[in-house]
């Protein structure tokens, strides 16, 4: 392996530590995205049983125990529980847009690496057949078809260790992309529900119009019927004094 990279000239370095770096980025990316990844149904459930509640507090402390961004976009939310549909809305849309440059952190490094290890390989190729046909032209022009072939190996070297390097780096790349595009949908999905749920669990009851009893219009036919009866007295005890 040494052997090939003495051979493949200098730009075989710059490639090794490009594909050095891409390991680094992809072992790190992936091993964050596997600590953000939960079940947003599992989390949603026992949130929504603790909000039915009004235990708030609770509910909090949950999602602030839990890694991930979707747990940190349904904190936002509740931690502003009490402000109206729309509001908690650009709440959670603010906070996973915060979120999204976290997810996709050194992945714009993985996609140049993997577009600039084959033009860093290529330059190696023509740099090393420049060396070789000098090489011929210092000793007359006179070199066998020996000398020749083992320049343009040695030159096609860096060739293949920059595909080498580009094609896992770009595999490794697009796989984490569509990691953090399910990581972007948990959260846009958790957003959603948590603030259905909050909006669905609040207490109406200052927002309904009471009716209460009257009983003024009772008591005045009360009022009225006494009137009437005392009315049909008066005529009644007139009539007997008038026999």
């Amino acid at each position: 392996m040494m052997d090939l990279i003495f051979k493949g000239g200098p730009l075989m370095w710059l490639l090794l530590g490009g594909s050095s770096l891409a390991i680094a980025i992809a072992l790190e990316r992936y091993f964050h995205f596997h600590r953000s990844r939960i079940d947003v149904g599992d989390l949603l459930y026992g949130l929504r049983n603790l909000i039915r509640k009004k235990n708030f507090a609770e509910a909090i402390h949950e999602c602030a125990g839990t890694p991930g961004p979707v747990a940190r976009v349904i904190h936002s939310a509740i931690l502003h529980h009490g402000a109206p549909r729309a509001e908690l809305k650009e709440i959670v849309q603010e906070t996973g847009q915060l979120e999204m440059p976290k997810l996709e952190k050194h992945l714009a490094v993985l996609l140049s690496i993997a577009y600039v290890a084959p033009l860093i390989g290529l330059l190696g190729t023509i740099l090393g057949l420049v060396n070789t046909f000098v090489q011929v032209n210092a000793t007359g022009g006179y070199a066998t078809a020996t000398e020749i072939s083992k320049g343009v190996y040695e030159s096609l070297i860096s060739s293949a260790a920059g595909l080498m390097v580009a094609v896992p780096t770009f595999v490794i790349y697009s796989f984490l992309v569509a990691y953090a595009k399910t990581l972007m949908h948990d959260m846009e999905r958790g957003g959603i529900e948590i603030v259905n749920i909050i909006v669905e669990n609040r207490d109406h009851h200052s927002e309904i119009i009471k009716f209460e009893h009257q009983e003024e219009p009772a008591a005045k036919t009360g009022d009225d019927d006494s009137h009437h009866a005392k009315h049909d007295d008066d005529s009644e005890r007139r009539e007997n004094e008038g026999h």
